[in-house]
């Protein structure tokens, strides 16, 4: 087992909140729709790969899904308060699935150019969650929910654009918190 320094704790614990902090957000969110293509959540929502993506890249695989199970437990506590209950739970379905999905893709890209494992961890999980949290969130409402995938995928797409300079800038602080690659 890896020892933590007081900054790698910090930045545990950062990333931990963070996580459900931007989950319990997108839930919400997920609820008002800008129009028939997409939802407020699928800007918020891509910033919970960046959390993991940086946690793993700093931290290690390890505590890369130690942030999305802990993330995942608090975000679905916090949704199933302040959100439609199948929206948390559909949520936390997806949520799971994808990020765990997301920290196996990034490590295996990890040593490649430093935007394509970010990139491909994302676009890909992000896939995978746009599916699994549409078809249970919504399937049999009578929402345009099919719209919304599309457009919520298309959203989510454009913000891995975005952030991946967040991501370049953050790694460059973070670096000094890398654990050595054994910490899996």
């Amino acid at each position: 087992m890896t020892r933590l320094n007081t900054g790698q704790r910090i930045f545990l614990l950062t990333g931990i909140l963070s996580m459900t902090a931007v989950v319990t957000a997108s839930n919400i969110l997920v609820e008002y729709p800008v129009n028939d293509w997409f939802t407020w959540g699928a800007l918020s929502y891509p910033v919970a790969f960046l959390v993991t993506d940086i946690t793993n890249r700093t931290l290690g695989v390890r505590l890369a899904r130690e942030v999305v199970f802990i993330g995942f437990i608090a975000a679905v506590v916090m949704s199933i308060l302040v959100a439609n209950p199948r929206i948390a739970i559909a949520s936390g379905t997806a949520f799971l699935i994808a990020q765990l999905l997301d920290v196996v893709i990034f490590d295996r890209l990890r040593r490649q150019t430093w935007w394509k494992a970010p990139v491909a961890s994302s676009i890909i999980a992000s896939f995978v969650d746009t599916v699994i949290f549409f078809v249970l969130a919504f399937a049999g409402t009578g929402l345009p929910w099919h719209t919304w995938a599309i457009g919520d995928y298309g959203a989510k797409l454009i913000m891995v654009a975005v952030l991946i300079l967040p991501f370049r800038g953050l790694i460059r602080i973070t670096d000094p918190l890398t654990l050595a690659p054994v910490s899996r």
